[in-house]
């Protein structure tokens, strides 16, 4: 089977997430698409899910949905509950302490093709923990298929690799559909801060904190980027300003209006914490301020569905063509090709 390019990326990584940026983006045919090709003579493979994966109806917009069928030979994670109603023959590796409302989540190997209910850790911390146990089973590869709306899934701290999926369920207006993708695809992108920050910042899990022209590291106490009034005194030799937690407009907004941090470098975790608008990020470093992460992802491609779920229906080659020159990076329509 010749394999399309991402898939021969994704082999260069250990772990990859699918995340979708609205229900019915094709995020589930995704992964069926990558489940179907990936060459395990070449590399072992584990799936799991942060929501629900592998139901023949979707139970909010009640459309038919893909089941997931994994091949022989492929690991997948999942609940007790979904465990139990497996619909192939396997072999148990493991039954982790992590628990969901399905019950414990219980990591197996396909010894046939057969389908599967997807259910396993609901938290960053829980996809963690059972990657770290797969790969000390000498488990090469890691797939985490996520849920909606949450790109906290796809942080670095989570996996090295990802795949967007858009579509109209997004947006029916393609140019709308075009513009939120890519201000999305911007934000994976933006750059690592060097490596003396990233040692220096990466144990700053809380709070907000800035660097001086001489390297030194001071708190801002009893502040978020959330709080009402924040106070810049004293920080006049300030090159580097960290927020630990979430970066919304208010706080931009106010690092952007403060002449002393005209062209400060405002640090974030990775790109999941940013959360400001497209105006706002563009009238920041139009000031000279520049955004930069601690983690980053590698963004493999991008997979549109040209359909949404009212049957509302976009060009799919002009969609993948826009979205292609606007992102600098390949769109495929799966069920297309």
């Amino acid at each position: 089977m010749q394999l399309v390019p991402f898939i021969n990326d994704i082999l260069n990584h250990d772990s990859l997430s699918i995340v979708g940026l609205q229900k019915n983006t094709g995020k589930t045919e995704c992964l069926k698409y990558v489940l179907a090709r990936l060459p395990l003579e070449r590399k072992s493979v584990a799936v799991t899910s942060i929501g629900i994966d592998g139901e023949t109806t979707d139970q909010v917009t009640r459309t038919q949905k893909p089941e997931i069928v994994l091949r022989e030979g492929m690991y997948f994670g999942t609940s007790e509950a979904h465990y139990r109603q497996r619909r192939l023959v396997s072999e148990l590796i493991d039954v982790s302490d992590e628990s969901t409302s399905l019950g414990r989540v219980v990591t197996a190997k396909a010894l046939t093709q057969g389908k599967i209910l997807l259910s396993g850790p609901s938290s960053s911390l829980g996809l963690q923990r059972w990657m770290r146990d797969i790969h000390r089973h000498g488990i090469d590869l890691a797939i985490i298929d996520g849920a909606l709306s949450r790109l906290s899934l796809a942080s670095p701290a989570v996996s090295q690799s990802m795949i967007l999926a858009t579509g109209a369920a997004y947006s029916i207006n393609m140019s709308q559909l075009v513009q939120r993708t890519a201000f999305i695809v911007d934000l994976i992108n933006i750059g690592v801060t060097e490596e003396s920050t990233v040692k220096l910042l990466t144990p700053l899990e809380n709070g907000m904190w800035w660097i001086d022209t001489d390297g030194h590291l001071h708190e801002m106490p009893n502040v978020t980027s959330l709080s009402q009034q924040v106070e810049f005194q004293g920080m006049e030799q300030c090159v580097t300003l960290y927020v630990a937690g979430a970066l919304v407009d208010s706080f931009l907004e106010k690092v952007r209006k403060n002449k002393q941090l005209r062209n400060v470098e405002l640090v974030v975790r990775d790109f999941t914490k940013i959360f400001v608008s497209p105006q706002q990020l563009r009238l920041f470093e139009k000031t000279g301020g520049r955004m930069r992460v601690l983690q980053k992802s590698k963004l493999i491609a991008v997979t549109v569905n040209p359909t949404s779920p009212s049957g509302y229906v976009l060009d799919s080659d002009v969609l993948c063509d826009k979205l292609s020159q606007a992102i600098n990076l390949p769109v495929y329509d799966l069920l297309k090709n």
